[in-house]
């Protein structure tokens, strides 16, 4: 359920906005959301080296 909270938080923001006849901006925060989630999805896998120095 914790995975939830980011998606709900930008939910209520997008509502938010919406309610209060914003909706140019709710729609550019949820443009912006779908963005992040995209590119948090295809972007390369960061590869963590391991170093013996450093601990982790």
């Amino acid at each position: 359920m914790r995975g939830f909270g980011p998606w709900l938080a930008v939910l209520a923001v997008v509502m938010l906005l919406s309610a209060l006849r914003l909706r140019t901006l709710a729609a550019l925060v949820s443009v912006a959301w779908l963005a992040w989630c995209v590119w948090t999805w295809v972007r390369p896998a960061r590869r963590r080296a391991r170093r013996p120095d450093r601990p982790h």
